[in-house]
């Protein structure tokens, strides 16, 4: 009996895998922001070079998102001019006695909170620019698209498991 069952492994392996259903070969692509695909700039079968752009999600409130931190870093940085003013005037008081050290503190607090909301701006500017270029999926690599299942109009959520949009294989 010991020697019937690593008989018995070996003739039932290739039927669970039988009944999986096949799965294309290569790595499922797909984009890490949502949005509806705007267009597919590949078939299957096409030869892609790294880099090249395969999906294009509509990008318009991407960009929107973009201008919108770009007038943010702006205005920050505007009021940290501001605030630069008004610490190198209550310091110029200070210093001849006519401001107190209370205001003093207080314009110190100010550019101090302007400074860091610069560092802010500028971060959502960074997350909102890498949004705009994610919401085009391209090739990570030289292969070939052994698959398609996106479509233009097609909704992509990017949650714990987004659909797979291309399936890329690596040379050929």
């Amino acid at each position: 009996m010991k020697l019937l069952w690593p008989l018995l492994v070996l003739f039932l392996m290739p039927l669970a895998h039988a009944a999986q259903p096949a799965q294309p070969r290569g790595v499922p692509l797909t984009t890490p922001v949502s949005g509806v695909v705007q267009s597919v700039l590949v078939d299957v079968g096409q030869h892609v070079k790294k880099g090249q752009a395969l999906v294009t999600l509509d990008a318009t409130v991407y960009q929107a998102r973009v201008m919108e931190a770009e007038a943010g870093v702006e205005r920050v940085k505007e009021e940290g001019l501001d605030a630069d003013r008004d610490l190198a005037r209550v310091k110029e008081l200070y210093s001849r006695a006519v401001s107190s050290t209370t205001e003093l503190d207080q314009s110190k607090l100010r550019h101090a909170r302007a400074a860091s909301a610069v560092k802010e701006a500028q971060a959502r500017l960074i997350i909102a620019r890498k949004n705009l270029e994610d919401s085009t999926l391209r090739a990570p690599f030289d292969g070939t698209v052994t698959a398609r299942m996106a479509e233009p109009g097609m909704y992509v959520a990017a949650t714990l498991q987004p659909p797979t949009l291309i399936v890329l294989a690596k040379g050929r």
